[in-house]
Protein backbone atom coordinates (compact mmCIF):
# COMPACT_ATOMS: atom_id res chain seq x y z
CA UNK A 1 0.00 0.00 0.00
CA UNK A 2 0.57 3.51 -0.25
CA UNK A 3 0.40 4.57 3.35
CA UNK A 4 0.56 8.58 4.47
CA UNK A 5 1.42 9.22 7.88
CA UNK A 6 -0.73 12.27 9.46
CA UNK A 7 1.19 13.00 12.34
CA UNK A 8 4.79 11.52 12.99
CA UNK A 9 4.74 11.40 17.20
CA UNK A 10 4.65 8.59 19.12
CA UNK A 11 2.19 6.21 17.86
CA UNK A 12 2.47 7.41 14.46
CA UNK A 13 6.42 6.64 14.07
CA UNK A 14 5.41 3.32 15.48
CA UNK A 15 2.94 2.60 13.01
CA UNK A 16 4.93 3.95 9.91
CA UNK A 17 7.80 1.81 10.61
CA UNK A 18 5.88 -1.49 11.04
CA UNK A 19 4.08 -0.64 8.09
CA UNK A 20 7.51 0.38 5.94
CA UNK A 21 9.72 -2.60 7.50
CA UNK A 22 6.47 -4.82 5.84
CA UNK A 23 7.68 -3.17 2.29
CA UNK A 24 4.74 -0.52 2.47
CA UNK A 25 5.50 2.80 0.63
CA UNK A 26 5.30 4.87 3.16
CA UNK A 27 5.18 8.83 3.43
CA UNK A 28 5.12 10.85 6.47
CA UNK A 29 3.55 14.35 6.42
CA UNK A 30 5.63 16.17 8.68
CA UNK A 31 7.39 20.15 9.82
CA UNK A 32 9.99 22.22 11.98
CA UNK A 33 12.08 19.81 13.89
CA UNK A 34 10.50 16.46 12.93
CA UNK A 35 10.72 17.19 9.38
CA UNK A 36 14.52 17.65 9.66
CA UNK A 37 14.99 14.30 11.67
CA UNK A 38 13.47 12.28 8.95
CA UNK A 39 15.22 13.65 6.24
CA UNK A 40 18.49 13.26 8.45
CA UNK A 41 18.63 10.13 10.47
CA UNK A 42 15.12 8.29 8.84
CA UNK A 43 12.31 6.81 10.97
CA UNK A 44 14.03 5.32 13.70
CA UNK A 45 11.63 3.07 16.24
CA UNK A 46 12.92 1.29 19.17
CA UNK A 47 11.52 -2.08 20.06
CA UNK A 48 12.77 -4.86 22.59
CA UNK A 49 15.97 -2.75 23.47
CA UNK A 50 16.52 -3.08 19.06
CA UNK A 51 16.29 0.42 16.92
CA UNK A 52 15.90 -0.13 13.71
CA UNK A 53 15.44 3.09 11.28
CA UNK A 54 13.56 2.96 7.64
CA UNK A 55 14.14 5.66 4.81
CA UNK A 56 10.57 7.62 4.43
CA UNK A 57 9.11 9.61 2.05
CA UNK A 58 8.67 13.53 4.04
CA UNK A 59 7.70 16.61 2.94
CA UNK A 60 5.65 19.90 5.12
CA UNK A 61 3.13 20.11 1.50
CA UNK A 62 1.24 17.12 2.28
CA UNK A 63 -0.06 17.72 -1.44
CA UNK A 64 3.45 16.87 -2.46
CA UNK A 65 3.76 13.75 -1.26
CA UNK A 66 0.83 12.14 -3.72
CA UNK A 67 -2.86 10.21 -3.22
CA UNK A 68 -2.52 7.27 -1.00
CA UNK A 69 -4.22 4.05 -0.72
CA UNK A 70 -4.22 4.93 3.37
CA UNK A 71 -4.15 7.21 5.51
CA UNK A 72 -2.97 7.26 8.72
CA UNK A 73 -4.10 10.40 11.06
CA UNK A 74 -2.08 10.05 14.73
CA UNK A 75 -2.55 13.89 15.66
CA UNK A 76 -3.89 15.19 19.03
CA UNK A 77 -7.23 16.41 18.57
CA UNK A 78 -7.01 20.21 18.89
CA UNK A 79 -4.85 19.68 15.69
CA UNK A 80 -7.40 18.12 13.97
CA UNK A 81 -8.68 20.65 12.00
CA UNK A 82 -5.58 22.60 11.19
CA UNK A 83 -4.44 19.10 9.36
CA UNK A 84 -7.58 18.57 7.80
CA UNK A 85 -6.46 20.07 4.32
CA UNK A 86 -3.78 18.24 4.10
CA UNK A 87 -5.35 14.63 4.59
CA UNK A 88 -8.04 16.12 2.04
CA UNK A 89 -5.15 16.78 -0.62
CA UNK A 90 -3.64 13.08 -0.68
CA UNK A 91 -7.33 11.19 -1.09
CA UNK A 92 -8.22 9.86 -4.03
CA UNK A 93 -10.77 8.25 -4.59
CA UNK A 94 -10.56 4.75 -2.77
CA UNK A 95 -8.15 6.13 0.13
CA UNK A 96 -8.89 4.68 3.38
CA UNK A 97 -8.80 7.02 6.62
CA UNK A 98 -8.03 5.57 9.86
CA UNK A 99 -7.86 7.76 12.99
CA UNK A 100 -5.43 6.82 15.66
CA UNK A 101 -6.57 9.61 17.71
CA UNK A 102 -7.91 9.48 21.78
CA UNK A 103 -11.56 10.54 22.26
CA UNK A 104 -14.51 11.60 20.36
CA UNK A 105 -13.51 11.71 16.32
CA UNK A 106 -15.62 14.05 14.28
CA UNK A 107 -17.58 11.28 12.57
CA UNK A 108 -18.69 9.88 15.78
CA UNK A 109 -22.16 10.78 16.33
CA UNK A 110 -23.09 10.39 12.56
CA UNK A 111 -26.14 9.74 12.40
CA UNK A 112 -27.36 9.52 16.08
CA UNK A 113 -29.86 12.91 15.44
CA UNK A 114 -29.67 14.95 18.10
CA UNK A 115 -26.57 13.87 19.60
CA UNK A 116 -25.06 14.10 16.27
CA UNK A 117 -25.14 18.17 15.98
CA UNK A 118 -24.39 18.62 20.19
CA UNK A 119 -21.11 16.34 19.58
CA UNK A 120 -20.16 17.82 16.25
CA UNK A 121 -20.35 21.88 17.54
CA UNK A 122 -17.55 20.64 20.26
CA UNK A 123 -15.23 18.35 18.19
CA UNK A 124 -16.38 19.98 14.07
CA UNK A 125 -17.83 23.00 15.24
CA UNK A 126 -17.04 24.55 11.52
CA UNK A 127 -18.01 21.27 9.54
CA UNK A 128 -14.47 21.74 8.28
CA UNK A 129 -12.64 18.53 8.97
CA UNK A 130 -16.16 16.52 8.11
CA UNK A 131 -15.94 18.25 4.58
CA UNK A 132 -12.35 17.52 3.64
CA UNK A 133 -12.83 14.03 4.61
CA UNK A 134 -16.01 12.96 3.05
CA UNK A 135 -17.62 10.08 5.69
CA UNK A 136 -17.17 7.01 2.86
CA UNK A 137 -12.95 7.32 3.57
CA UNK A 138 -13.49 6.71 7.10
CA UNK A 139 -12.50 3.37 8.89
CA UNK A 140 -12.26 3.77 12.79
CA UNK A 141 -9.89 3.00 14.95
CA UNK A 142 -9.03 2.21 18.92
CA UNK A 143 -5.53 2.15 19.71
CA UNK A 144 -4.54 0.25 22.77
CA UNK A 145 -0.81 0.69 22.72
CA UNK A 146 1.84 2.60 24.83
CA UNK A 147 4.79 4.59 22.93
CA UNK A 148 6.68 7.11 23.30
CA UNK A 149 8.64 9.88 21.88
CA UNK A 150 12.45 9.78 22.25
CA UNK A 151 13.50 12.69 20.01
CA UNK A 152 11.78 13.65 16.50
CA UNK A 153 10.60 10.54 14.73
CA UNK A 154 12.28 8.45 17.09
CA UNK A 155 9.66 6.36 18.96
CA UNK A 156 9.80 3.40 21.24
CA UNK A 157 7.07 1.24 22.00
CA UNK A 158 6.37 0.47 25.50
CA UNK A 159 3.92 -2.49 26.04
CA UNK A 160 0.91 -3.40 24.29
CA UNK A 161 -0.31 -3.10 20.48
CA UNK A 162 -3.77 -3.80 19.98
CA UNK A 163 -5.20 -1.68 16.96
CA UNK A 164 -9.19 -2.22 16.76
CA UNK A 165 -10.59 -1.65 13.60
CA UNK A 166 -13.87 -0.79 12.10
CA UNK A 167 -16.90 1.05 9.95
CA UNK A 168 -17.79 3.81 11.57
CA UNK A 169 -21.63 2.63 11.26
CA UNK A 170 -21.03 -0.87 12.10
CA UNK A 171 -20.99 -4.38 10.38
CA UNK A 172 -18.53 -6.24 8.64
CA UNK A 173 -16.30 -4.86 5.82
CA UNK A 174 -14.39 -6.56 3.04
CA UNK A 175 -12.04 -3.16 3.45
CA UNK A 176 -11.73 -3.60 6.83
CA UNK A 177 -10.78 -7.20 6.99
CA UNK A 178 -8.18 -6.60 4.08
CA UNK A 179 -6.44 -3.37 6.30
CA UNK A 180 -6.56 -5.77 9.47
CA UNK A 181 -4.61 -8.46 7.44
CA UNK A 182 -2.18 -6.20 5.95
CA UNK A 183 -1.07 -4.75 9.44
CA UNK A 184 -1.02 -8.16 11.31
CA UNK A 185 1.71 -9.16 8.46
CA UNK A 186 3.19 -5.68 9.46
CA UNK A 187 3.36 -7.25 12.92
CA UNK A 188 0.37 -5.23 14.31
CA UNK A 189 -1.75 -6.98 16.37
CA UNK A 190 -4.57 -5.75 14.33
CA UNK A 191 -8.77 -6.96 14.78
CA UNK A 192 -11.65 -6.05 13.20
CA UNK A 193 -14.45 -4.93 15.04
CA UNK A 194 -18.16 -4.86 14.12
CA UNK A 195 -19.01 -1.74 16.89
CA UNK A 196 -16.26 -0.12 16.50
CA UNK A 197 -18.20 3.33 17.83
CA UNK A 198 -18.54 0.77 20.94
CA UNK A 199 -15.50 0.19 21.64
CA UNK A 200 -14.03 3.98 21.04
CA UNK A 201 -16.66 4.53 24.05
CA UNK A 202 -15.47 1.46 25.99
CA UNK A 203 -11.70 3.19 25.90
CA UNK A 204 -13.27 6.97 26.88
CA UNK A 205 -14.78 5.20 29.50
CA UNK A 206 -11.52 4.57 31.03
CA UNK A 207 -9.50 7.44 30.32
CA UNK A 208 -12.14 10.40 30.31
CA UNK A 209 -11.56 11.06 33.69
CA UNK A 210 -7.70 9.97 34.47
CA UNK A 211 -6.65 12.47 32.25
CA UNK A 212 -8.43 15.37 33.67
CA UNK A 213 -8.05 14.53 36.97
CA UNK A 214 -3.84 14.21 36.13
CA UNK A 215 -3.81 17.39 34.27
CA UNK A 216 -5.27 19.40 36.90
CA UNK A 217 -3.39 17.90 40.20
CA UNK A 218 -0.22 16.33 38.73
CA UNK A 219 -0.24 13.29 40.08
CA UNK A 220 0.34 9.86 38.14
CA UNK A 221 -2.46 7.33 37.67
CA UNK A 222 -1.59 5.33 41.14
CA UNK A 223 -2.01 8.34 44.01
CA UNK A 224 -5.18 9.44 41.80
CA UNK A 225 -6.80 5.89 42.31
CA UNK A 226 -5.52 5.22 45.76
CA UNK A 227 -7.00 8.61 46.88
CA UNK A 228 -10.43 7.30 48.21
CA UNK A 229 -12.83 10.71 47.53
CA UNK A 230 -10.94 10.89 43.62
CA UNK A 231 -11.28 7.16 43.46
CA UNK A 232 -15.32 8.08 43.87
CA UNK A 233 -15.55 10.80 41.33
CA UNK A 234 -13.98 8.36 39.00
CA UNK A 235 -16.46 5.95 39.32
CA UNK A 236 -19.27 8.74 39.31
CA UNK A 237 -18.16 10.20 35.87
CA UNK A 238 -18.04 6.71 34.80
CA UNK A 239 -21.61 5.86 35.74
CA UNK A 240 -22.70 9.08 34.29
CA UNK A 241 -20.59 7.64 30.59
CA UNK A 242 -22.09 4.13 30.69
CA UNK A 243 -25.20 5.71 31.18
CA UNK A 244 -25.03 7.59 28.02
CA UNK A 245 -24.03 4.49 26.41
CA UNK A 246 -26.56 2.43 26.75
CA UNK A 247 -28.12 5.11 24.58
CA UNK A 248 -26.16 5.43 21.90
CA UNK A 249 -25.76 1.85 21.32
CA UNK A 250 -22.36 1.34 23.08
CA UNK A 251 -23.25 -0.22 26.54
CA UNK A 252 -20.63 -1.34 29.36
CA UNK A 253 -21.74 -4.03 31.05
CA UNK A 254 -18.95 -3.84 33.45
CA UNK A 255 -18.20 -2.03 36.64
CA UNK A 256 -16.18 1.24 36.56
CA UNK A 257 -14.29 -0.41 39.69
CA UNK A 258 -13.00 -3.39 37.65
CA UNK A 259 -11.67 -1.07 34.88
CA UNK A 260 -10.04 1.45 37.62
CA UNK A 261 -8.90 -1.54 39.18
CA UNK A 262 -6.84 -2.67 35.82
CA UNK A 263 -5.32 0.93 35.29
CA UNK A 264 -4.11 0.52 39.10
CA UNK A 265 -1.75 -2.79 38.07
CA UNK A 266 0.02 -0.44 35.45
CA UNK A 267 1.37 1.59 38.16
CA UNK A 268 2.85 5.32 38.10
CA UNK A 269 2.34 6.41 34.87
CA UNK A 270 1.66 10.20 33.43
CA UNK A 271 -1.47 9.91 31.33
CA UNK A 272 -0.89 12.07 27.88
CA UNK A 273 -2.84 14.83 28.99
CA UNK A 274 -0.48 15.21 31.85
CA UNK A 275 2.28 14.78 29.32
CA UNK A 276 0.18 17.83 27.36
CA UNK A 277 0.55 20.07 30.46
CA UNK A 278 4.14 19.34 31.41
CA UNK A 279 5.27 20.62 27.89
CA UNK A 280 2.91 23.47 27.45
CA UNK A 281 0.44 21.61 24.64
CA UNK A 282 -3.48 22.17 24.17
CA UNK A 283 -4.77 19.58 25.83
CA UNK A 284 -7.62 16.94 24.70
CA UNK A 285 -10.50 18.04 27.21
CA UNK A 286 -12.81 18.63 24.63
CA UNK A 287 -12.67 15.39 22.35
CA UNK A 288 -12.34 13.26 25.93
CA UNK A 289 -14.76 14.93 28.13
CA UNK A 290 -16.74 17.91 26.20
CA UNK A 291 -17.93 16.00 23.70
CA UNK A 292 -19.42 13.45 25.83
CA UNK A 293 -20.88 16.05 27.95
CA UNK A 294 -22.43 17.88 24.87
CA UNK A 295 -24.49 13.87 23.89
CA UNK A 296 -25.64 13.47 27.38
CA UNK A 297 -27.43 17.17 27.06
CA UNK A 298 -28.83 16.40 24.20
CA UNK A 299 -30.13 13.00 25.52
CA UNK A 300 -31.28 14.70 28.68
CA UNK A 301 -29.20 12.72 30.92
CA UNK A 302 -27.96 14.57 33.47
CA UNK A 303 -24.27 14.66 34.16
CA UNK A 304 -23.35 16.62 37.22
CA UNK A 305 -19.92 14.91 37.86
CA UNK A 306 -18.72 15.17 34.69
CA UNK A 307 -19.85 18.46 33.99
CA UNK A 308 -17.91 19.82 37.34
CA UNK A 309 -14.79 17.67 35.78
CA UNK A 310 -14.59 19.73 32.86
CA UNK A 311 -15.54 22.99 34.24
CA UNK A 312 -12.43 22.35 36.62
CA UNK A 313 -10.26 21.38 34.26
CA UNK A 314 -10.99 24.01 31.49
CA UNK A 315 -10.43 26.83 34.23
CA UNK A 316 -7.38 25.26 34.76
CA UNK A 317 -6.44 25.05 30.94
CA UNK A 318 -7.63 28.75 31.06
CA UNK A 319 -5.59 29.65 33.39
CA UNK A 320 -1.93 28.00 31.73
CA UNK A 321 -3.47 29.29 28.62
CA UNK A 322 -3.58 24.92 26.80
CA UNK A 323 -6.96 25.31 26.16
CA UNK A 324 -8.12 25.26 22.83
Amino acid sequence: MRVGIVGAGAIGCWLAARLAGAGHEVSVFARGATLDALRDKGLRLTDDGKTSSYSVACDDDAAKLGKQDLIIIAVKAPAMAAIAPAVASMLDGKTIVLPAMNGVPWWFARGLKLAERSANAVVDPTGGIAAAIPHRHVVGCVVHASASLIEPGHARRNMSDVLLLGEPDGGASSRVERLAEAFMSADLNAKASSNIRQEIWYKLWGNMTMNPVSAITGATADRIIDDPDVRMLLINVMKEAAQVGDLIGCPITEPGENRIDVTRKLGAFRTSMLQDVDAGRPIELDALLGAPRAIAASLGVPTPYMNTLYGLTRLFAQTRNIMP
